[in-house]
């Protein structure tokens, strides 16, 4: 391993022990009200129509699930990734239930994706998760380089990170492969554009 894939690995255990404390801290009626719809700056970013890109949060995370449904209703196709067992490969599939998610099936980790017949789609915008950002846009994310490795293939989306306010840090070790995000959200502010 290298000295800063080390320096990412502590950072991610500090980081992933904080954003557990802070979510369990909180009262189930804040967390209810928390990431329900994208501030107006947010919605000034997402060009009309858009095929919006998000993800099934883990017990954690920032929840994407309020911003699936709201940005559905506003008429916007949602997209959710879907993990390849096989090669490692992340692609995303059309989300078409972010109610009650009977579209979703279990994949690698037991994250909840879209099934095998759910049509292949490319968002123009994605919100990302996050595990710790710097106020200039740069991400941790879990380690296995997914998203960092979409962006760069896909250098023309509009790429938002939810993250909760404990996981801003003042500096990440970054690699040439680490991709920048346009803005990251969390519920006290919108840090971005970048």
């Amino acid at each position: 391993m290298t000295d800063i894939t080390d320096q990412k690995s502590a950072l991610r255990k500090i980081l992933r022990k904080a954003r557990r404390e802070h979510t369990a801290s909180l009262p189930p009626q804040v967390s209810a009200l928390v990431f329900r719809r994208p501030p107006a700056p947010v919605l000034d970013l997402l060009p009309q129509g858009a095929t919006i890109g998000l993800y099934h949060a883990t017990a954690h995370e920032a929840p994407a699930g309020g911003y699936a449904r709201f940005l559905m209703e506003a008429g916007h196709p949602i997209a959710l990734p879907r993990i390849s067992d096989a090669d490692q490969s992340m692609e995303f599939r059309e989300h078409t239930d972010p109610f009650g998610e009977t579209d979703l099936e279990k994949g690698p980790k037991d994250l909840m994706q879209p099934g095998l017949n759910a049509g292949i789609v490319r968002p123009r915008v994605l919100f990302v998760p996050v595990v710790g950002f710097t106020e200039d846009g740069h991400r941790l994310g879990q380690g296995g380089g997914f998203y960092d490795r979409y962006l760069a293939a896909h250098p023309d989306t509009i790429a938002l990170g939810l993250a909760w306010d404990v996981q801003k840090v003042d500096e990440l070790p970054t690699e040439e492969h680490d991709m920048r995000l346009t803005a990251i959200i969390t519920p006290t502010r919108v840090h971005g554009p970048f």
